[in-house]
């Protein structure tokens, strides 16, 4: 597949590595020539310094015989552009782009429905990340959420801890205790994973995938020894684009309050926020946070644009009490220095990581509707729609256990008409079904697309 990526920033460049890897031709687009020899320099791939939205540029990035375009800089208008460039002079299938300004997605439907701007599929970061935290927020014992379903199945990701009534007991043992629709992905020991069978144990410290329907999670939660009584009050520091989403998602349901440094930004939050308490002030500063009760304080979420201030201000909630505190972070290397030294963050949510996986829905072949990048890129999760009947397709009509699957792969449920089918490996595939798969090794995601697609030859 030939993708042009306009904007070096910090989710295109590794959704570049991923789509490299996976063996497409990818071509990086930027106007600052020191980002794209970072690029460069760390992965060997096509670039052209300029303006995205400049023909001669699209040009020069073969557009002509793309089949995907992603408009991923910081400029909406100039994403907006491209993708109207890319679809009047070179015909581009496919256009995919990044729109944060709140004026243009309010009004969605009537600027970019009914293809007046021919963006194919306009995506809001800040509203993906802000989604993902959400989720967090509804079940406090989760590292990790992702949807499956429409939301009828869960993706969970969570730390055993000691006392947990589902540790040091075999699998096989625990099908009472787990209930329908439960099933445990991987384990991840010391770095090292795991794939589950009857005789696996938990132990405190593993980090546990598991999929279940929205009911069921918490009941998993408490069984790993994770607190999961409801969050009231909730202080998200940061009145950036995912903070304001944030608090819009949460006002109705929960006490928030909103710290935002900048007066000019604070008070346009406050114009926007109904039921949200915002504060012009700085989230580091301990005799403000004690001021408004921080203590009593369920949740701290910090989603500034400054990783330094949301570690620090993080850190600072956890230490006079907060019951959990989360950190936005878009540098890697700070993910990986809070999880080896054991930092006291629960929760350092890599920004460009959730959004990358939204992106990567949009490149996967097999009629994917779903993906989900997690363990840094490393694992997957996929959701894709079985289409055909026994001669056209490589899975309708046969059952789950007999699905021929790469190493490491596993069916993790189906969906079928709304409801979780309580025992995939009892199943036979429909057509329709919806069929969630756990990738240990994203290496193989070429091979489950080849198996998901339909062909009119295969027999």
């Amino acid at each position: 597949m030939k993708v042009v990526i306009i904007g070096a920033g910090s989710v295109s460049v590794p959704l570049a590595r991923s789509l490299i890897e996976e063996d497409n031709d990818v071509t990086l687009v930027d106007e600052n020539p020191e980002r794209l020899h970072n690029a460069q320099h760390a992965f060997d791939m096509n670039v052209v310094v300029g303006r995205g939205s400049h023909s001669e540029v699209l040009r020069q990035a073969d557009a002509e015989n793309a089949d995907i375009l992603f408009a991923l800089t910081e400029d909406d208008e100039v994403n907006i552009i491209a993708c109207r460039v890319a679809h009047t002079i070179f015909n581009v299938p496919t256009k995919i782009a990044w729109i944060r300004t709140r004026a243009y997605l309010e009004e969605r439907d009537k600027l970019f429905g009914g293809g007046l701007i021919p963006i194919d599929v306009l995506l809001s970061p800040d509203q993906i990340v802000s989604r993902q935290i959400h989720g967090l927020v509804k079940h406090p014992g989760a590292l990790q959420i992702a949807e499956f379903g429409g939301g009828c199945l869960l993706l969970v990701c969570a730390v055993a801890r000691e006392g947990g009534s589902l540790l040091d007991h075999p699998l096989q043992e625990l099908a009472g205790s787990l209930a329908d629709g439960v099933r445990i992905a991987a384990i991840f020991r010391d770095d090292k994973d795991i794939v589950p069978d009857d005789d696996t144990r938990l132990y405190p410290g593993d980090e546990v995938f598991f999929f279940a329907p929205p009911q069921r999670v918490d009941a998993v939660l408490l069984g790993l020894g994770k607190q999961t009584d409801p969050f009231k009050r909730i202080i998200i520091a940061g009145g950036s684009g995912v903070g304001v989403h944030l608090a819009e998602t949460l006002q109705n349901d929960y006490h928030v309050k909103l710290i935002e440094r900048e007066r000019g930004r604070a008070e346009l939050c406050a114009g926007s926020l109904d039921n949200v308490v915002v504060l012009n002030g700085d989230a580091t500063d301990e005799g403000m946070l004690l001021e408004e009760n921080i203590k009593q304080t369920d949740m701290f979420c910090a989603v500034s644009a400054d990783d330094e201030d949301n570690v620090l201000s993080a850190l600072m909630a956890k230490h006079l009490g907060v019951r959990k505190v989360l950190a936005m972070v878009n540098r890697t290397s700070y993910i990986d220095l809070i999880r080896r030294d054991h930092i006291d963050v629960d929760i350092a949510l890599s920004a460009h990581q959730v959004a990358l996986g939204e992106l990567l829905r949009h490149v996967r072949r097999g009629n994917t509707v779903a993906a989900y990048s997690l363990r840094r890129g490393n694992t997957e999760a996929l959701e894709v729609v079985a289409h055909g009947d026994t001669r056209t397709s490589r899975i309708v009509g046969r059952p789950v256990e007999r699905l021929r699957l790469p190493p490491g792969c596993m069916v993790c449920g189906i969906i079928r008409d709304g409801r979780v089918l309580a025992d995939a490996p009892g199943v036979v595939v429909e057509p329709g079904d919806h069929i969630i798969f756990f990738v240990m090794d994203k290496k193989h995601i070429h091979e489950i697309e080849r198996i998901n697609q339909v062909s009119a030859t295969f027999l």
